[in-house]
C-alpha cells in the first residue's frame, strides 16, 4: 500500500493525465503539470514501483471488430467445490472480459463480449457445468 505522504498534487495531476490518455508524452504530461519530461518520467516510474499504476490499457470498440453482444451474468454455483475449476474456466475463456467475486446475489459477476447470440448460448451452455446463471444483455453503453 503506497504511503499517503509519498504521493503528493503534481503525482496526483500526472496521474489523471495517463488516466485520460495514456499516450501522452512525458515532455506533453510535463507542459500540463509544469515539469520537465524527465522529471514527469521519474515520478511515473516511482508510480509503478509504489503499485499506484499498474500496467497501461486501451480502450476499444468491439463492435468494429464483430463483437457486438455484450453480456452481464450473474452466477451461482451449485456446489461450494466447484469454485477452483470455475476459476479456472474464467481465466481460459477469452469472452469474458472481467470476473468479480461479489457478494449478495450470485457468486460472481462476469461481463462477456461475443459475436453472436449462438456464440453467447454456447458460452452459457458451459456454464451450467459451474451452476445456473442469471443473463442480462447491454442495449447500450452510458459511460
Amino acid at each position: 500500500m503506497p504511503n499517503q505522504s509519498s504521493i503528493d498534487e503534481v503525482d496526483l495531476r500526472i496521474l489523471n493525465c495517463l488516466l485520460q490518455d495514456a499516450t501522452l508524452s512525458h515532455k506533453a504530461i510535463g507542459g500540463l503539470v509544469h515539469l520537465t519530461g524527465q522529471a514527469v518520467g521519474s515520478r511515473i516510474r516511482k508510480l509503478q514501483e509504489l503499485g499506484v499504476i499498474e500496467g497501461y490499457t486501451v480502450r476499444w470498440n468491439p463492435d468494429k471488430i464483430g463483437q457486438s453482444v455484450h453480456a452481464f451474468v450473474t452466477v451461482f454455483m451449485k456446489s461450494n467445490t466447484a469454485h477452483s475449476s470455475f476459476q479456472t474456466f474464467v481465466r481460459q475463456a477469452e469472452c469474458i472480459a472481467e470476473t468479480h467475486r461479489v457478494s449478495g446475489e450470485g457468486c460472481y459477476w462476469l461481463r462477456v463480449r461475443v459475436a453472436s447470440a449462438a456464440e453467447l448460448n454456447t458460452f452459457l451452455d458451459e456454464l451450467l457445468k459451474y451452476g445456473n446463471y442469471k443473463l442480462s444483455l447491454s442495449i447500450g453503453q452510458i459511460k
